[in-house]
């Protein structure tokens, strides 16, 4: 998320109430998640096993909870508590807004779309030419929709990233400042949710086709010309590239990516990076004739034993 306008250190510092190393007038331009930071952004951090990963990072200023050398060229904002600061940061520059009718009047809507009735649209969405949203769709703020989309009934874009941080009393929202981007020509079926991102955006490339019932998490990217089949779940900050086939009830771990062209058979769980131009099935997903082959091989099992027993 950019900011507005260039801030300075000392006026963040200031916003969130805690010390600073660094030029009072360093120059801030946003804030980020790791994985999508720029110069200029504040990243936080408050893990030891990710300071190093933090300070290292594009990102120029860095939210901590402890105190550091601070790395040449960058500045520090040193909080007792950076998930909480960084939320507070959310709710000053990007604060929730109440709506105020079903479909905002800050709607840009292009030549020929349909909205059917009694879907909810949000605060600054665009949607372009010729799409049809169909009964019951909710967008929620600041979608940007492209030209010749279809979005089914029920379907929910850009609800909360599902990320939390566990605390004595329970678990503490990390809030959304992100959007969804649904690029042209995409069909999105019916009862989906596709969730903002939590500084970026998760994007649907374009000519992609979703099924029914899928979830889409956070900052997840979905590249172009992919398909998506019912009930599969893509968990936040996975990179889909393009003309990937994703068959029903597939479950996918956070912050991987699959490559180009390649295709996950049926409830296969996905905990780790795949390589494009090969097929995949099984939990965990591997390479599906060296699944299917050891498949057969544990089938000859029984036949061993007996051969065995017959050799004594």
């Amino acid at each position: 998320m950019k900011f507005p306008n260039p801030y300075t250190l000392k006026q963040i510092a200031l916003l969130i109430d805690c010390e600073f190393v660094g030029d009072d007038d360093f120059p801030v331009l946003g804030m980020n998640e790791i994985h999508v930071v720029e110069p200029g952004d504040i990243v936080f951090v408050d893990h030891p096993k990710y300071y190093d990963k933090a300070l290292n990072s594009a990102a120029t200023i860095v939210l901590i909870n402890k105190e550091v050398e601070c790395p040449e060229g960058k500045a520090l904002l040193v909080s007792d508590d950076p998930f909480r600061d960084f939320n507070k940061l959310t709710n000053h520059f990007k604060p929730f807004k109440v709506a105020n009718a079903q479909i905002s009047d800050s709607l840009k809507i292009g030549e020929g779309t349909v909205i059917q009735p009694n879907c909810f649209i949000g605060h600054n969405v665009v949607i372009g030419k010729n799409c049809v949203i169909h009964s019951n769709v909710s967008i929620y703020d600041d979608v940007v929709i492209g030209d010749n989309v279809t979005i089914h009934a029920n379907t929910v874009l850009g609800a909360n990233a599902f990320y939390y941080k566990k605390r004595p009393e329970g678990f503490d929202r990390l809030k959304s400042s992100g959007c969804v981007v649904i690029q042209d020509n995409v069909d999105i079926g019916a009862s989906c949710t596709i969730d903002r991102g939590v500084t970026g955006d998760t994007i649907i490339g374009e000519g992609s086709k979703l099924d029914n019932l899928i979830q889409i998490g956070h900052d997840t990217v979905v590249g172009k010309k992919c398909l998506i089949a019912s009930q599969a779940g893509i968990a936040g900050c996975v990179v889909i590239e393009d003309e990937v086939t994703i068959w029903g009830q597939v479950g996918c771990a956070s912050g991987i990516t699959i490559g180009t062209k390649a295709v996950v058979h049926a409830q296969a769980g996905i905990s780790k990076s795949l390589a494009g131009h090969k097929t995949y099935w099984g939990t965990p997903a591997q390479e599906a004739k060296e699944h299917l082959k050891g498949l057969a091989l544990v089938k000859q099992i029984p036949k061993i034993l007996e051969e065995l027993k017959t050799k004594k």
